[in-house]
């Protein structure tokens, strides 16, 4: 789809639970347009990974989750910080989620995308002396396989059942869709946003406002 809309693009097959992998990702990069000007991380699992209510979940599924969704930014940060350090700037965009602040059912997913927006907080403090910005995004319920297919499966219900429930809580009506996310991104990412650092943005439809 980039190339397609005149842009240069590159695959790069990596997991992000293996540090060595995260880091040749980000050297390859580097070798391939001269610099790592943005990182935006955009790797989590919930249902899929095994996560449950707090009397459900086992040592491994806890475990697997946190590798993925916390461990995996953290050093895929590590690796792409050292490369902009070293060059005088770059930009992070991490995903969180809004179930990191309001009202979430299950406990691995909560607890690794809080995680992720105190990290967020150290990295953009730790590094603005370096010209480094970074932030988080928060996505609040959003139309995608990994949300809606899990709950299909999870909540036994159709499709249809699954949209409905999840378009019935946003003030907006409805659920987000993934350029929405992007757009957010492309925006924390850009030059228009060279005075903006270590916030935590919704991007919700207003859900957070109606957490209770």
């Amino acid at each position: 789809m980039i190339i397609q809309e005149g842009g240069s693009a590159a695959a790069f097959s990596a997991d992000v639970t293996r540090e060595h992998e995260l880091a040749l990702a980000m050297q390859m990069a580097k070798k391939r347009w001269g610099s790592l000007d943005v990182l935006h991380n955009n790797v989590g699992v919930s249902l899929a990974g095994g996560d449950g209510d707090l009397m459900d979940i086992t040592e491994d599924q806890f475990d697997n989750i946190c590798r993925i969704n916390l461990r995996g930014t953290v050093f895929a940060c590590k690796h792409a910080v050292a490369i902009m350090r070293e060059q005088g700037g770059g930009v992070i965009v991490n995903v969180s989620s809004a179930a990191a602040l309001g009202k979430y059912p299950y406990v691995t997913y909560k607890a690794t995308k809080a995680g992720v927006i105190a990290f967020t907080e150290q990295l953009a403090l730790q590094n603005a002396p370096y010209g480094i910005r970074a932030n988080c995004i928060l996505p609040g319920l959003i139309s995608t396989p990994m949300a809606v297919e899990a709950r299909i499966q999870a909540w036994n219900q159709t499709r249809e059942q699954v949209s409905a429930e999840r378009n019935a809580k946003v003030p907006l009506g409805r659920q987000g869709t993934a350029w929405d996310v992007a757009n957010a991104a492309l925006f924390l990412a850009s030059d228009e946003a060279n005075f903006i650092t270590g916030i935590s943005l919704a991007v919700d439809g207003g859900r957070l406002l109606n957490r209770i």
